[in-house]
């Protein structure tokens, strides 16, 4: 008797087989992770606070894992060239990336990516979360975050906030902000946070809303800078006097930039776990957990998995919140 051929059976047979080829390749390899240097490429420049937390990860990791630990900075696009840098590499664990999460969950909403921000990169750990602070220059003469609205409120255009970049989370916070208030505040992007703070010093605006760092905190403690406003949970240890957007009654604006370790799409689950493990273990070492506080970032650490679902928020949310406020790069 002849029996009809039935293609679905004979490839499903044939995919089994492939994977139960691959599943011992796959667990081989990360027995033996990591075997030769691995690449974290930091999606910013050199001497900021994402480099600085970047390298001594690295240092961390090459002395747990035994294993060199190459950090190379990919800058530019607000970290898309960065992130598009790990998506394309091979999915083995040698190549990572450390980056704030707006290329996966802003980036893609208000231009165009290289990358799929929910397949090509996948989350390892989230490392620290960056508050957004709303600071004054010197050429500002209100007191407090209410004079920006009502400046800007009773003489439309006289309040001019700086932010890094059209698209950024900064430029979130300031659409949030314009929406709630109805105040017509004047919108300076800048491209890159460097020449908006030497603008900043100059007088240039009156307000900017940028990440916490060393640098912003040094020209807030002499003087040539002033918080009003910041982004974050609660109120940080080292500005207890400065209120949150929340707590002013901008719930919506009240945003941090969370900035964390990645890998290429389809990087074996044992890989990935392994590096959260290492990383979580890098992350409580009191040098690195200071170095951290010291820059005004928040550690946090946690699971992949908890990490995935806070990215797959954050995308929803930003797309919300650029469709109304109608935000784009260019």
């Amino acid at each position: 008797m002849l029996f009809p051929f039935r293609p679905t059976l004979l490839a499903a047979t044939c995919a089994a087989g492939l994977l139960a080829a691959a599943l011992p390749a796959a667990a081989a390899a990360a027995d033996n992770y990591p075997s030769r240097p691995i690449r974290l490429i930091v999606a910013y420049p050199t001497g900021g606070i994402s480099d600085t937390v970047a390298r001594a990860l690295g240092e961390r990791l090459s002395a747990q894992m035994g294993t060199s630990v190459v950090v190379e900075n990919k800058a530019g696009a607000g970290g898309s060239i960065g992130i598009d840098a790990v998506a394309k590499a091979a999915p083995d664990g040698y190549t990572l990336g450390f980056s704030s999460t707006s290329p996966l969950t802003l980036n893609p909403h208000v231009g165009h990516v290289n990358y799929d921000p929910q397949k090509d990169v996948a989350p390892v750990m989230s490392v620290m979360y960056s508050p957004v602070l709303v600071v004054a220059t010197n050429n500002f003469s209100g007191k407090g975050f209410a004079d920006v609205v009502s400046q800007a409120s009773a003489k439309p255009g006289s309040v001019r906030w700086a932010t890094s970049g059209l698209g950024t989370v900064g430029h979130v916070v300031l659409e949030q902000i314009r929406q709630k208030s109805k105040a017509d505040i004047t919108l300076i992007p800048y491209k890159g946070a460097g020449q908006q703070m030497n603008d900043a010093l100059g007088g240039q605006f009156e307000v900017m809303s940028t990440n916490a760092s060393p640098v912003l905190t040094q020209h807030m403690q002499a003087g040539r800078l002033r918080a009003l406003a910041v982004g974050a949970p609660k109120r940080l240890e080292s500005l207890p006097s400065v209120p949150t957007l929340a707590e002013l009654g901008y719930p919506k604006a009240n945003l941090t930039s969370t900035f964390g370790v990645f890998a290429p799409g389809k990087t074996p689950a044992a890989i990935i776990n392994r590096l959260n493990a290492e990383l979580n273990k890098a992350l409580a070492e009191p040098e690195v957990h200071e170095r951290l506080l010291k820059g005004g970032e928040v550690p946090t650490g946690g699971t992949p998995a908890q990490f995935a679902k806070a990215i797959r928020e954050e995308y929803a949310e930003n797309a919300r919140i650029v469709k109304e406020a109608g935000i784009k790069a260019d």
